[in-house]
Order: C-alpha cells, then structure tokens, then sequence
C-alpha cells in the first residue's frame, strides 16, 4: 500500500457491519480500502468466535441480501459449514450456527472477490475536515502514519471515534451513561449433549444457585446460557459478563478482558464438576479480547425509539427487516432481559435516515453506532441486521458517487430500489 493514497470509499471497521459496505461499495464498481485495527475481520465473531448469527429471520424469512448470500455459501459446502437452528433462548427466532474458521475464509474471499483492499492491524487516527466534509484520514500501521484521501468515509469501527472526531455529537450508553456489560465467550470440547441438555432448566439456573452459594462462581452468573455449537459435542458459553466496562478506554477493555479470563475458567471447572455431560470436556477457544456491546450512539438524522419498534413501523427508507426481542444485558445491575418488542410475526425497519449524519456530507455510519435509543438499540444491534446496515451504506456509497450528492441527498427511494435489487427482503411496501 503506497503511504499516502486516495480512495473512492473508506471502510472502518472489519465487523459484519464493515464488511457489508465494503463488499457491497465495490461490487458497484468503487476503489474501496478497508480498515480493521485487528489481525482478522468479523468483529464480534472474531472476538467471541462461534457467536451464533440470530436475527437474520424476522417472522422466519431470512433478511436476504450479503447476510443470506453467506449463509448460502456455507451451507453449500460439503460438508456444510453452516446451518439454521431454532435459538434455545426465550423470544428468539431462529439463528445461524456455522463453522468460525470457514466463516472467517469466506468472508475474506468475498472481499478478495469484490476487489476490496483489505489492510488488517491498521487504525484510523485523525480526521481532517474541509469545512462539512471528512478531507482526509490519518491512519498508523507498524511501518507509522500515512494518509487516505477519501471521497466518502462509512464509519463501522463499533465505536465511532472518526465520527466522533469529526464532530458528530454521540451518547455513551442510556440516558444515565450506562453501558451494556461485555462478554468473554469460549468453547467447551467433548461435552455429551444429551446428559448435558436433558434437564428442564434451560438456564441452568438451580446449579449455577448452588455453584455462587458455594462461591466457586462469580455472583453474576445466575444464568449460564450454554447453547449447543455447530460442531457436534460442542458447547458455545456466553456467560461471562463483566459490568460498568466503558468500551472506549483501552486501559478499561484490558482490565475486564483479565477479569473475564478468571471467571471464564472459573465456570469452566465448575462445569466439568457440576453439571452432566461436561464431565470429560476441555475448554477451548477463549475470546482474544471481550467482546463489546455498546459505546457510542452516534446522532444521526433521525432517532429510532422503543416506539417505533413497538408500533412495527415500515419506514419509507427502511433498508433491513427486523424483529429481534430486547435483548438487554446488565446496564445498571445485573438484570438481562429478552422480552419481545413485536407479537408473533411482526417486524419493523431500520430507517436509513439513522445512519448518516446531520451535517457531515461524505460521512455514513454502520453497526451498533447506529442512532438509537435504549430501547431500541436493544433490539436492533444483531449482526445480521449490522451487516445489512453495512450493505445499505455501500450501497448508498456509490449513489452518492455517481450523482455527485451529499449522503444527505440520496434518493431514498432509489437506495430501497437497489437494495431490492440485491435481494434484500421486506423493503418498499414489499411484505417478508
């Protein structure tokens, strides 16, 4: 990569939100750089590996679009990499369990496919501003800084620090700054499923009462959500989590990924002693880091609310389908919630119009950053519906591009038009 270089569209960010726009941008045919400040892309999936994909099937009727596009190549595979399950938790539709590895190679030779510029271990810096407009980005790799002049800038980095320092105002969590807790995931290896799942508690909760009386748990692990992985006599442990974590310190992210490590093999050996079927099991595949819910919410033109969800609402410029319950991990105290925000069979749109900027005319944003409140923001951070969010902004990169427009100026219409045209489901008036 030459030091100093310009770009039509630059991606920030690796996760299923990055990867969406970065894909989608170039297939329209743009020079587009992708920026990831780790050695692998998928965000969540490469921080808590084997991370189910729910979400994807708002009333049982996959989003369509890059997020089936992969899903479709896993499970054609042979043997398939990938598969659709029913979730084990209350309020959850159905979900993608898949192979992480191969996961991780497809969506890299997807990327390659698309003639995207991928540069791993690399970190946006600065933004320097032309008056409303992102000039240019200073960007630091082993080798030092160096410099990108993009035409458009889509911010999927998960915490919005190029918005941030670009002059988009943000919040930091709910009303009362408190953020979701973080997650430290890991496998467990030759667990028998059947004596491991045989009992009536889904939750585990009468053992996991006698393992925090005992104190060989930590106090909030009241419930141990186990779901099976894709590979058989595997089990997938989203347990772990730390709370009052500000994602946006290092220093913090480092303390709690220590903390998560302590308690992850903690839960560990009380499995292997305490509940059926983990008896002859190993841990394996520990999360590199924790994994981060919610930082910044970035202001955007317009604010999706609890509301909103509520009242299953189809915006005009509505550009991905979903109806994913609340799922709200201890912000305040250690309570988890998993309620349903839509009856059975309902569903809503995230609006486009939540991922641009008031002001700033070449800048979009993508993933949990996205403008929400609480409540919403609950719902609507699934990485399906990240990925589609990334998949919109690529794709309004590029109408931005040819028209010469403000990503204020898109024809929203259009955009939805285009978005149909690359089989995402549910949009413009057109029922899942």
């Amino acid at each position: 990569m030459n030091r100093n270089e310009g770009t039509d569209v630059l991606v920030i960010g690796g996760g299923t939100a990055g990867f969406g726009a970065a894909v989608a941008a170039a297939r329209a045919g743009f020079k587009v750089i992708l920026l990831e400040a780790t050695s692998k892309i998928g965000g969540v999936m490469a921080f808590c590996p084997g991370m189910p994909w729910g979400a994807g099937y708002p009333a049982n009727v996959t989003i369509g679009g890059l997020m089936e596009e992969l899903t479709n190549r896993l499970t054609s595979m042979t043997p398939p990499a990938a598969e659709k399950r029913p979730c084990t938790l209350e309020n959850f539709g159905p979900e993608i369990q898949y192979d992480h590895d191969i996961a991780t190679l497809t969506m890299f030779e997807m990327l390659e496919e698309a003639g995207v510029r991928v540069c791993l271990n690399t970190t946006a810096i600065e933004p320097q501003m032309a008056d409303l407009k992102i000039e240019t980005v200073t960007c630091f790799d082993r080798n030092g800084p160096f410099v990108i002049t993009p035409r458009v800038v889509i911010d999927c980095s998960g915490d919005g620090d190029i918005s941030a320092k670009s002059g988009v105002p943000f919040t930091l969590g709910d009303s009362n700054g408190n953020m979701m807790g973080v997650t430290l995931s890991f496998h467990m290896l030759g667990v028998d499923w059947a004596s491991a799942f045989s009992g009536d508690d889904p939750y585990f909760k009468v053992l996991a009462a006698k393992g925090i009386s005992e104190g060989r748990l930590h106090s909030d692990l009241a419930q141990l959500y186990l779901m099976r992985g894709f590979h058989t006599d595997t089990v997938f442990c989203n347990s772990v989590v730390i709370r009052g974590v500000d994602g946006t310190d290092p220093a913090a992210v480092g303390t709690a990924t220590q903390e998560g490590r302590r308690r992850c093999h903690q839960l560990a050996q009380f499995l292997q002693s305490d509940v059926p079927g983990f008896q002859n099991a190993r841990m394996a595949n520990l999360g590199p880091t924790i994994g981060v819910r919610e930082t910044r919410k970035l202001e955007a033109v317009y604010r999706i609310s609890g509301h909103d969800l509520a009242n299953n609402t189809l915006f005009s410029d509505g550009i991905v389908c979903c109806d994913n319950p609340i799922d709200d991990v201890m912000r305040a105290d250690a309570c988890m919630t998993h309620e349903a925000i839509v009856p059975s069979g309902g569903y809503y749109h995230i609006p486009f119009r939540s991922l641009i900027p008031q002001e700033i005319t070449n800048l979009m944003f993508a993933g949990r950053i996205i403008c929400a409140d609480p409540i919403a923001f609950a719902s609507v951070r699934g990485m399906p519906q990240c990925m589609a969010m990334g998949q919109a902004t690529g794709t309004a990169a590029a109408f931005a591009l040819n028209e010469s427009v403000s990503v204020q100026d898109i024809n929203t219409d259009a955009l939805v038009g285009a978005l149909q045209a690359q089989n995402v489901n549910g949009l413009g008036g057109i029922p899942l």
